[in-house]
């Protein structure tokens, strides 16, 4: 779930993350049609969780076509799945489908809705069309009878990196899509508008599965058809589980419940009483075990404060539970058993993941207690959007949790307190924003010379330290933009002065050997422990091998890696540049970092 090479974003959010480079036309190693279940993280939907629906960790399921097959075949196949595979009810799924753009030139897909009309009327269901255009219109339309394949605008059914095709630079690949969703039957909840339809909110569609017909690109004289069409599809494991039970609610499947369970175990609270509590703890821990799995700890850094979060953020919900400690014992050997089948690397490193979760959960009570303090010593007649703020941002007290403590109390609360709280925290964004501009620009996906070489350099710097500190030596995360590299590794200890120029040296001896740069296919089974490899991947049967010299004879490196890299390691010294560690610094308990440059 933690990208590498990738510093456009701190974890992997789709299935077709890592696959960018191949949907773009490089040649993928195991062929022209993959299918993949990646796990996934969107740090983005934190906040959403708590309804039936939203969670920040899920299981993606993909299938890719690489320039092979198309509408024709993807439609049916996946149709297919739901109702025979899956055994879905077809009356009760409906498609959408790209309303098309006059201003940018990109057509209505009507080819996707044909084949589905076909395909829902070969099994007796009604399936006519209807012109929908933004969830707005959705809203007040609402739908007839008979309908069944609904055509949406760009900001529903179209996808590219860029977002809308207005928005999409030249040279952006981008197509339309088609989504399914899965009708559960509940009653229409007019808050969120006064019709129902496939993209409403209420909760009685749920989509499942959205393919990606990328087909066009941007030029300077509007859009053209890609010389390779390719299909992303994604369907949400979860989701697709929640439709076979017949429930809106995603947190009964076999992959959440048995949490839930062991949190009404340990509570004696039934779920009923407190749901929004207990899928919010359900859904953290589960994420934050599967960051634990992939090496990372909790920090006040990128990835590692946004696990912190998590965990926080269950411990807070546990508060509502009265489970005032043990949370972690109890509910992380359950998520690890749940995964050891299919993932038993999960459970391999679940005693870690305890440890990792556990030690965080004592270090945020302590800091809740120090808040409690601080509020009694603090907070005499009135309680303001300012100490609101302050108890938030420095302990960690939501907002619920100070006017719980002032009404418990009986100590005034200001009329403006929210107010006040809200322009405290937008000042603070802003804050962050500045503070992050950058951080994350340029990376792997602009394929520039100077990220090639630094790819390049990142895979020198792994072999050297082994070489230098020893095998313990594990990749734990890369960061690589176009002004240096950051590499993530495991040690004990700081690395002394001695060590770092013996690195620097040995780096900078293998760029002055210009050993060639090649790469071929393998077949896992024979390199797997014989090469190197990141953190915690998965490979299929085959991988492919990047050595740097002769992949049969004399080499300095050989790692499994995607590409891209230069074609000999002298072009890492052009115009002089010479490899410089310019910081180490350690990343969390037993993960040291570097920060090179090519200067």
């Amino acid at each position: 779930m933690i990208p590498q090479d990738d510093p456009t974003t701190l974890f992997t959010g789709s299935g077709m993350q890592p696959l960018i480079q191949y949907l773009l036309g490089q040649e993928h190693p195991q062929g022209r049609r993959l299918v993949n279940s990646q796990t996934c993280l969107r740090a983005e939907d934190i906040e959403e969780v708590g309804d039936n629906r939203h969670t920040t960790f899920f299981e993606m399921l993909g299938n890719w076509s690489l320039g092979d097959y198309f509408k024709a075949e993807q439609l049916p196949w996946f149709f297919a799945f739901l109702t025979e595979e899956v055994g879905l009810d077809p009356n009760k799924l409906y498609a959408t489908c790209f309303v098309g753009d006059d201003k940018n030139g990109v057509p209505k897909d009507e080819e996707s809705a044909q084949i589905w009309q076909k395909l829902f009327q070969d099994k007796g269901v009604p399936a006519k069309t209807a012109d929908i255009g933004s969830s707005d219109n959705g809203y007040q339309r609402g739908m007839n009878p008979g309908e069944r394949i609904f055509y949406y605008d760009a900001g529903k059914n179209w996808w590219s990196r860029a977002g809308l095709p207005a928005d999409m630079p030249e040279g952006e690949p981008g197509g339309p899509d088609s989504e399914v969703f899965y009708d559960f039957g509940t009653k229409h909840d007019t808050q969120y508008g006064a019709n129902c339809h496939p993209n409403c909110e209420c909760g009685r569609f749920l989509e499942i599965g959205n393919s990606v017909f990328m087909e066009y690109v941007r030029t300077k004289d509007g859009f053209k058809h890609l010389p390779q069409k390719n299909v992303d599809f994604g369907g949400g494991l979860e989701r697709i589980a929640a439709a076979v039970n017949g429930d809106p609610d995603v947190f009964k499947i076999s992959l959440m419940w048995p949490v839930i369970e062991k949190l009404s175990e340990i509570s004696g609270k039934k779920y009923e009483d407190h749901i929004q509590a207990k899928r919010i703890i359900t859904d953290h821990l589960r994420a934050a075990v599967w960051l634990a799995a992939d090496g990372l700890t909790p920090s006040n850094k990128t990835q590692g404060y946004v696990m912190r979060r998590l965990i926080r953020r269950a411990v807070l919900n546990a508060h509502e539970l009265g489970v005032e400690h043990g949370l972690s014992e109890a509910a992380v050997p359950v998520i690890a058993d749940i995964y050891k089948d299919d993932f038993p690397e999960v459970a391999e490193r679940g005693q870690m993941a305890v440890q990792a979760i556990a030690k965080e959960e004592k270090i945020f009570r302590q800091t809740l207690k120090k808040g409690v303090r601080v509020f009694e010593r603090e907070i005499k007649d009135e309680l303001n959007g300012q100490h609101v703020f302050v108890l938030y941002d420095t302990f960690g007290f939501p907002m619920e949790l100070s006017l719980e403590e002032a009404k418990k109390r009986g100590i005034n609360i200001d009329d403006d307190w929210q107010k006040q709280f809200d322009k405290l925290m937008e000042e603070q964004r802003v804050r962050s924003r500045t503070a992050s501009k950058g951080q994350f620009k340029g990376g792997l996906s602009d394929h520039s010379d100077i990220t090639t070489k630094y790819h390049t350099a990142t895979h020198l710097l792994y072999r050297a330290l082994r070489n230098v500190l020893g095998d313990h030596v594990v990749q734990r995360g890369s960061n690589i933009t176009g002004e240096r590299t950051r590499f993530d590794f495991s040690h004990p200890e700081k690395m002394t002065p001695e060590q770092i120029k013996q690195v620097e040296d040995m780096v900078n001896a293998q760029i002055a050997k210009d050993w060639p740069v090649s790469w071929r296919e393998e077949k896992t089974s024979e390199v797997l422990g014989k090469v190197l490899g990141a953190f915690g991947n998965k490979y299929g049967g085959s991988v492919k091998v990047y050595t740097m010299g002769d992949p049969d004879g004399e080499h300095f490196s050989r790692e499994i890696c995607g590409g891209p890299h230069v074609e000999h390691t002298g072009q890492l010294s052009e115009d002089g540049a010479r490899f410089k560690i310019i910081k180490e610094e350690s990343s969390s308990a037993g993960v040291r970092r570097i920060k090179a440059v090519l200067q």
